[in-house]
């Protein structure tokens, strides 16, 4: 295969399986939460870039562009310059990227459709059920008639922050005020769009290749952000009374919740030191490295070629 076009999709098939893997099983990402969700990010990005670079140096090899930047050829006729194994190993990887580019769009579609749906019917349910009464704590919040300690949020243009009578009652006021200012960090952040493209890049694979743990990771990340500030709200001893008291809270689809099954690394995490500058540092360079080499390779040919087509 071409050489460009073998280093693409080897660096696409790294960045979506095996880096992924590795970086999920990384324990100083949980002390610098924001820079790791920045290589996250990065790496799900060079990924998808780097797919298309690989479908691109094919596409180049199979249509042979003129100077003029149109196609010289077609597929079919460069079988005999190719040979057949070749040109089908060509058609089969161009053909997988191909897929990636609709599923991704497809996912993120369908993701976004979805998500919204489910969230707007259940805002209405809490809307209906609330138990706040006449005085209500504050215009987001929701109250639910439940006993046991309850706490999320749907995201959105009509944000709300439900909790259960259970809450209210088992927790004290620095409890509560931690655990509502968690959830409305997630709001503010529009937590729920990194999530959504997450997962929108992570249907886009091939089930084979993609990693598994690569969308947990991120949702514990994005849990550590919204606890790093609750911190600054509460102190660190309210918000770990507090998700110890949500731990077993669960969320609909499209919401975020205050418990699962992150609480007990969450709780570790807040009785030991966060935050390291160096390590920060690492992380925003590393972020920039990957993401130069595939952006530039898919970006400057496209521009290369657009060129040629309006000057030509």
């Amino acid at each position: 295969m071409n050489a460009t076009a073998a280093v693409f999709a080897a660096l696409a098939l790294l960045l979506a399986g095996p880096v992924p893997a590795l970086l999920s099983r990384a324990k100083w990402v949980h002390r610098v939460p924001r820079a790791a969700l920045v290589l996250w990010q990065a790496i799900a990005l060079a990924a998808v870039l780097s797919a298309f670079g690989s479908g691109l140096a094919i596409a180049s090899l199979l249509l042979v562009p003129g100077p003029d930047g149109r196609p010289t050829t077609s597929p079919t006729r460069e079988i005999d310059a190719l040979g057949l194994p070749l040109w089908t190993l060509y058609v089969l990887v161009f053909a997988l990227t191909l897929m990636v580019g609709a599923r991704l769009m497809f996912s993120i579609v369908r993701v976004g459709i979805h998500t919204r749906r489910r969230r707007s019917r259940h805002r209405m349910l809490v809307d209906l059920l609330d138990q706040s009464g006449p005085v209500r704590r504050a215009a987001d919040i929701r109250v639910l008639a439940a006993t046991e300690p309850i706490a999320y949020c749907l995201p959105g243009l009509r944000q709300r922050v439900v909790l259960s009578e259970g809450t209210l009652t088992n927790l004290e006021e620095a409890e509560v005020t931690a655990i509502v200012s968690h959830e409305r960090s997630h709001l503010r952040a529009r937590h729920d769009l990194v999530l959504e493209a997450f997962t929108a890049v992570h249907e886009a694979f091939p089930r084979v290749v993609r990693s598994q743990a690569a969308l947990g990771s991120v949702k514990l990340l994005i849990e550590l952000l919204a606890d790093d500030s609750a911190v600054k709200v509460t102190g660190p001893k309210p918000l770990a009374r507090a998700l110890v008291a949500c731990a077993k809270s669960t969320a609909p689809q499209g919401a975020l919740a205050a418990g699962g099954p992150s609480t007990l690394i969450r709780i570790q995490r807040l009785a030991g030191t966060t935050g390291d500058v160096r390590v920060a540092t690492a992380a925003y360079l590393g972020s920039v490295a990957i993401l130069v080499v595939p952006t530039l390779a898919v970006a400057v040919p496209w521009l290369q070629e657009l060129r040629r087509l309006f000057h030509g």
